[in-house]
């Protein structure tokens, strides 16, 4: 008998466990954040795994996060599976494309657009899934995440434009040392250190997790607490193969009405599976620093504080004073700027100051610029303008900013174009000298610097690219240069521990 469980109790429950957080502040919270691929729309049985595994976590008073399929949410819904629609109503939805594996998948059919193309591109294909995802569960998809290793800088473009704000899954194409960050303006919970889980064969499986789990939480309690990322699919509780790696690996792109069924387990499999998920969630239960968090609650506990906030010129002083030889991402306070907030800062305020000699230099952060999205001009040696040229330099970068929400790729002291991290250096350095009260001189030079923010972003290697579905010969190297001049935009995402309380 199929049984649904009331909103209303549900999230009565949440309440009151959240309360109890309140009542029982630990210094170092565990913040586990467990998600579901939800995806095969293909085995019956998955529906059934998802049904179950969401009625169970409703009773352990867990919401988790399920990010869900368009093609998954449409064959629930001629399924007529309002079970299953019902039971993950009470979780928290997200949204994971609109056929996962049905070629080409995202980071192949972006892998040689720009950012503007790429990202209507990305909504022209996406879209639409996301809508039929939102109107079947009657919720606003709170994150996304890519297919398999399919990742992509563009889908971040497309996100913004859906007021989606949170990345949630795991892989290797960014990672600032394995901890929560946001990149193109969305906050990022990908590549973390401790991202684990139990296989599901049974003690011995889930021995090792809990092993793995206890080192992760002593780790994070020395360094004050974070987040452990768990993941599952419903699937894989009673499948022996995933049900894409059936029909389209290596590129195989069949029909849809002629998709083949993975491989079942046995009964007593299933039941193992089962078994082994449900003790280890009841071992971390036991903890009384751990919190289970979904992904909307995760961005509000890492949300960007720097929008909206007006920065001093003595805050804007000390961010000037660290700009060197390698641009990267700083903190003030309670919150982070990225390399191009700091350009987008550091401008209005000289501008500011520049034009009203009684200005106090202040600036409220109100966008946050993406990096460049064509390839920055090189720079080799160093060059020099007049400073009436770089005043009129700067109050066109500024512009520029304004009307793209983008750094420019080639910054013109007249007919000579320089790299804007070139132009970010000397900014600062002019900014100091304008506050000091120095004088500037009547020539301004503009030397190489490298930005060193792109360490946070991989190259193109074979590595990134290893899941199943794509051809082996795949490679995005045209993509991976656009991703790495996003890391204008990356800066690590701060914990509020006060969100806890709301």
């Amino acid at each position: 008998m199929r049984r649904v469980i009331s909103v209303v109790v549900v999230v009565a429950a949440f309440d009151a466990r959240m309360a109890r957080w309140v009542s029982a502040a630990d210094p170092a919270p565990i913040l586990i954040t467990l998600w579901w691929d939800t995806e095969d729309y293909v085995l019956p049985a998955s529906d059934d795994a998802a049904l179950r595994v969401a009625r169970w976590l409703s009773r352990q008073q867990i919401r988790a996060t399920f990010k869900v399929v368009g093609e998954k949410a449409r064959t629930l819904e001629r399924r007529q599976r309002t079970d299953v629609i019902d039971a993950l109503k009470q979780h928290e939805i997200g949204y994971h494309t609109n056929y996962h594996s049905v070629q080409p998948t995202p980071a192949m059919y972006l892998s040689s657009l720009g950012w503007d193309e790429g990202v209507a591109e990305f909504d022209r294909r996406e879209k639409p899934g996301l809508d039929d995802v939102k109107r079947i569960f009657g919720q606003h998809p709170s994150c996304y995440g890519q297919p398999g290793s399919s990742w992509a800088p563009q889908s971040y473009g497309a996100m913004k434009k859906w007021s989606v704000s949170v990345y949630l899954d795991s892989g290797n194409h960014l990672n600032v040392e394995g901890q929560p960050f946001h990149y193109c303006g969305i906050v990022n919970f990908y590549s973390l250190k401790h991202t684990l889980r139990t296989n599901l064969g049974g003690p011995q499986d889930l021995k090792a997790a809990e092993q793995r789990f206890l080192a992760a939480r002593e780790q994070l309690r020395r360094e004050g607490g974070g987040v452990v990322s768990i993941y599952y699919h419903p699937c894989e509780f009673v499948h022996q193969q995933f049900w894409d790696g059936v029909n389209f690996a290596e590129g195989a792109n069949p029909p849809l009405d002629r998709l083949k069924l993975p491989p079942a387990k046995t009964e007593a499999e299933i039941a193992t599976a089962y078994e082994t998920f449900e003790s280890f969630i009841r071992f971390l239960q036991r903890f009384p620093d751990v919190r289970f968090v979904t992904a909307s609650e995760l961005g509000r506990i890492y949300q960007d504080r720097s929008q909206g906030r007006t920065f001093s010129r003595a805050e804007l002083t000390r961010i000037a004073e660290q700009v060197g030889d390698s641009i990267n991402y700083q903190q003030i306070g309670t919150c982070t700027v990225s390399a191009a907030e700091t350009l987008l800062l550091l401008g209005r305020s000289l501008q500011s100051m520049l034009q009203k000699s009684e200005a106090d230099g202040s600036v409220q952060l109100l966008m946050s610029p993406l990096g460049p999205t064509s390839p920055t001009v090189p720079q080799t040696a160093s060059v020099s303008t007049p400073y009436h040229q770089f005043e009129r330099t700067l109050a066109d970068v500024l512009d520029y900013l304004d009307r793209h929400g983008r750094v420019p790729s080639a910054i013109w002291l007249g007919s000579v174009a320089i790299p804007p991290e070139s132009f970010l250096a000397t900014l600062a350095r002019v900014y100091r000298q304008r506050v000091a009260g120095e004088a500037i001189g009547d020539e301004v030079a503009f030397r190489p610097v490298t930005v060193a923010a792109r360490k946070y972003v991989a190259d193109d290697d074979p590595r990134l690219w290893r899941w199943v579905i794509f051809p082996r010969s795949f490679r995005a190297p045209a993509m991976m240069e656009l991703a790495r001049a996003q890391a204008w935009t990356i800066k690590p995402a701060i914990r509020h521990d006060e969100e806890l309380k709301r």
